[in-house]
């Protein structure tokens, strides 16, 4: 994919505060029984399909880094939108996939930042829980 893309959300993110509006641990607003695994929220002072501010996941693995996006289709809501993801580990990134195509009504498909994977495995936490270069 175009790196300049990439570039572009790099710098949505960096303009904008991000906020968490569903912290790890907590439950869905309508859907109580699901507890989310990783930081939900959006960007502060944009604006997405829905009229709200852009969707996001932001994981733990303490980089601001972009690394891929969800697009998801909603037919409960009859709209698609996308998510992005900022700092999600492989774990997290699983639990997300999981979570956007758990039902019938919400499907979501995974774009990955080129180069993802490797990124994740030259910054994988050691055994000793120092990050490896």
């Amino acid at each position: 994919m175009n790196p300049a893309f990439w570039e572009k959300l790099d710098q949505l993110i960096a303009d904008h505060e991000i906020r968490i509006d569903r912290p790890r641990g907590s439950a869905h607003p309508r859907y109580p029984e699901l507890i989310y695994g990783v930081d939900y929220g959006y960007l502060a002072g944009t604006s997405a399909a829905d009229g709200e501010g852009i969707d996001l996941f932001l994981g733990t693995s303490g980089e601001k880094r972009l690394t891929g996006l969800v697009v998801c289709v909603d037919m409960e809501k009859a709209e698609t939108e996308i998510k992005l993801l900022i700092g999600v580990t492989e774990s997290e990134l699983s639990w997300i996939m999981n979570m956007v195509n758990e039902t019938d009504s919400m499907k979501g498909l995974l774009i990955q930042r080129e180069g993802e994977r490797e990124h994740h495995q030259r910054h994988a936490p050691s055994a000793s829980g120092e990050n490896s270069l």
